[in-house]
């Protein structure tokens, strides 16, 4: 993808904020920055704007249900967005056991938080945005003996650091932010063509349906020949 000054700039132009051989002044640099990053921030919340899930594996400790999830956290990642199926323990042998995820609510209600067992059965994650860096993730039963899980997370977009910054994402994206941007560089005090509100609404609707998994049905043993 081109740099982040480039694509404001054709967003701006959209708008007729900008003419082709314009330039971003230094309050502009700073304003625009801070706006495409909300605007790319906005996005870590809709599930489908989200071109891939991140699986990772942790230990885990005997008779310790909770660990921190985050950058420099006992399970050491950028603190995901959110955590969603499938997610699994894996016992010494290879096998999965699967994992249900459940809300504060349902973590709630569990009665006895300390009980012991041989494997987990539900994952509660606490995303902890009163802290700037981790969030918690607890298993009920604590597992008797130290096994792995396995995590799918969705994973909050990186924000542009500099106007000459440049990350790499799928086809589409590039027109999605440029089109989108340029609504929100309007305000509400520039006219908007009504071709480029349409652009911009298309251009997502394309990538959530791209990225809109598609659900199929697995058999919970091997098919075995006849």
């Amino acid at each position: 993808m081109p740099a982040v000054s480039t694509m404001i700039l054709r967003s701006l132009r959209l708008i007729g904020e900008k003419t082709r051989s314009d330039i971003l002044n230094s309050n502009e640099q700073t304003q625009c920055l801070s706006e495409i990053n909300s605007l790319i921030d906005s996005w870590s919340n809709e599930r489908l704007m989200i071109f891939t899930v991140s699986q990772t594996s942790f230990p885990l400790t005997s008779s310790q249900g909770s660990y921190t999830i985050g950058n420099g956290g006992d399970f050491n990642m950028t603190r995901p967005t959110k955590i969603i199926d499938p997610c699994f323990i894996r016992n010494p042998d290879l096998n999965d056991i699967p994992l249900k995820i459940i809300d504060v609510e349902t973590y709630g209600k569990i009665f006895d938080k300390n009980l012991d067992s041989t494997y987990p059965i539900y994952l509660h994650y606490d995303y902890g945005y009163s802290n700037t860096s981790t969030g918690t993730v607890t298993f009920w039963p604590e597992p008797i003996a130290g096994l792995s899980t396995f995590i799918n997370t969705l994973q909050p977009f990186i924000n542009f650091s500099t106007l000459s910054h440049s990350i790499s994402l799928p086809p589409g994206y590039q027109r999605a932010i440029e089109y989108n941007y340029a609504i929100e560089a309007a305000g509400g005090f520039t006219e908007v063509d009504p071709m480029v509100a349409i652009i911009a609404r298309e251009s997502k609707s394309v990538i959530k349906a791209n990225n809109s998994p598609v659900p199929v049905d697995v058999p919970e043993e091997p098919m075995k020949k006849a």
